[in-house]
C-alpha cells in the first residue's frame, strides 16, 4: 500500500525528522511537512490527497509566541507557565479549522486523529472525567474549578485530601505541576519545576521545594486562571529505590511500547533528571498482573477511538499489583531508541514504525478520520 503521507507539525524537529526516517525505513515516500507557523497565520494550502498526520506544535518559539502571546503581553518569555488556556483555544481553533476545510474527506485528505479527542487529551479535566465515566482506574479528582489558593485549601480540607498534585488543566511536559503536600500542622510543601520570580512564572529543569505558604501560593494564583486539575497524590511502585511509572504507547488499540520512568522526585518526567529503568525488572515484579497493567493502558486509549495513536502514563501501585491511569497525551510517542515490546505487534520498531505498520497492513479496520464523535458524561 502506497500513501501519501502530509505531517502538520514543525520542520525540523526531533519528531517530524523521527516520522520521516521511520517513512523511509518502512519504503515509504518522504512525508511533506505542513508547518505549524503557517496553518496558525492562515497562509497553507492542504494537499489533494493522502493522510494528514497531526504533530505536537511545541518546540517552535515563534508558534508558542503565537499561540500564548496576547495572554502573556509585554512579558511574554518562551519560559513562562501561564497562557495555556489562550494557547489551548488557538491550537483547537486551528486543528478544527483545519477538519471544516473542503477535501477533509473522502476522496480528499484525511487526518490521522481526531481534533476533538486531541481537545479532550489536552485538558485534564475533561479526560479524567471521560476516563471515569467509561471505568478505567483513575486517581480521585477535586473536579469543578478551583480559583486559586485560598479555594483550593478550603476543598482539600472538605475533601481530606493532605497530598495532591496540582496540575495546568491544559500543560504538558510536567510544565506547572505541583505536587502539594500538607503537614500535621498546617505546613506546606510544594515540589515542581517552577520557578517563582518577579516577571511571574518560569519553567525549569530543575525540581525544587517550595516550604512557604506565601511562594505556593504565588504559584497556585498565578496558575488558577487558567485552570487547575487537582488528583490525589498515589504512592507509585519503586524501582531500585526511585519512585517509577509507565508510559505505554497504544497503537490501533494494542500497547505496543512501554518505557519505565524512575525518580528520587515526585515528578518522573525524563528531561527533569527522571531515568529509564528495566522493563524487565517490571515484568519480573508484576508476575501476573504484567498483562492487567498493559491492558489498563488499552482500556484508556480505547476511549479515544478516533485517535491511531495514545500515550498513556500508568501510576502502577505498590507492589506493582495495581495500576491508575494518570495523563492520556496525544503526542505521547516521542521515545527515541525504544523498540517495541518482545512478542508484541511492534517488535523491533520504534513508535514512529509502528503506527506505519498498523496504518499499511492490509486491515478491514481504516485509518482514524475526523468523522468520529465524543461522548463525554455530563458535568
Amino acid at each position: 500500500m502506497t500513501v501519501r503521507l502530509t505531517v502538520l507539525g514543525n520542520p525540523g524537529h526531533r519528531r517530524v525528522t523521527l516520522f520521516a526516517a521511520a517513512a523511509r525505513a518502512a519504503g515509504l515516500p518522504e512525508p511533506a511537512v505542513l508547518p505549524w507557523l503557517d496553518v496558525l497565520r492562515g497562509r497553507y494550502r492542504l494537499p489533494e490527497d493522502g493522510l494528514l498526520r497531526i504533530e505536537s506544535p511545541g518546540e517552535e518559539p515563534e508558534v508558542d509566541r503565537l499561540l500564548r502571546g496576547p495572554a502573556l503581553g509585554p512579558g511574554y518569555a518562551p519560559t513562562r507557565v501561564e497562557g495555556t488556556a489562550v494557547w489551548y483555544a488557538g491550537v483547537m481553533a486551528a486543528l478544527r479549522g483545519l477538519a471544516a476545510r473542503p477535501g477533509v474527506r473522502l476522496p480528499g485528505v484525511r487526518l490521522l486523529g481526531d481534533p476533538e479527542e486531541i481537545a479532550v487529551m489536552f485538558d485534564k479535566r475533561r479526560a479524567h472525567a471521560l476516563l471515569t465515566a467509561a471505568g478505567v482506574p483513575v486517581p480521585r479528582a477535586l473536579g469543578g474549578e478551583v480559583t486559586g489558593w485560598e479555594h483550593l485549601r478550603e476543598r482539600l480540607a472538605a475533601a481530606g485530601l493532605h497530598r495532591v498534585f496540582v496540575k495546568p488543566a491544559h500543560g504538558s511536559s510536567a510544565s506547572g505541576v505541583m505536587a502539594l503536600e500538607f503537614g500535621p500542622r498546617g505546613q506546606v510543601q510544594a515540589t515542581t519545576s517552577v520557578e517563582l520570580t518577579d516577571g511571574g512564572l518560569h519553567n525549569s529543569l530543575r525540581v525544587r521545594r517550595y516550604r512557604g505558604e506565601r511562594e505556593v501560593a504565588a504559584i497556585v494564583d498565578g496558575l488558577a486562571p487558567d485552570g487547575l486539575h487537582v488528583e490525589q497524590w498515589i504512592p507509585k511502585a519503586s524501582q531500585s529505590g526511585r519512585s517509577a511509572d509507565l508510559r505505554v504507547v497504544v497503537v490501533a488499540g494494542r500497547a505496543t511500547h512501554a518505557v519505565v520512568r524512575t525518580s528520587t522526585q515526585p515528578m518522573t518526567n525524563l528531561h527533569l533528571g527522571g531515568a529509564r529503568g528495566s522493563i524487565d525488572q517490571v515484568r519480573e515484579a508484576a508476575g501476573p498482573a504484567w498483562p492487567a497493567l498493559l491492558e489498563t493502558a488499552e482500556r484508556a486509549a480505547a476511549c479515544f477511538p478516533g485517535s491511531p495513536m495514545v500515550g498513556v502514563d500508568v501510576l502502577p501501585t505498590a507492589g506493582w499489583r495495581r495500576a491508575l491511569v494518570g495523563e492520556v497525551n496525544a503526542f505521547g510517542d516521542l521515545l527515541p531508541r525504544l523498540t517495541g515490546l518482545p512478542g508484541g505487534p511492534a517488535e523491533g520498531l520504534d513508535t514512529y514504525g509502528a503506527q506505519l505498520a498498523a496504518l499499511t497492513a492490509p486491515s478491514p479496520a481504516s485509518p482514524a478520520t475526523t468523522d468520529h464523535q465524543i461522548t463525554e458524561p455530563a458535568r
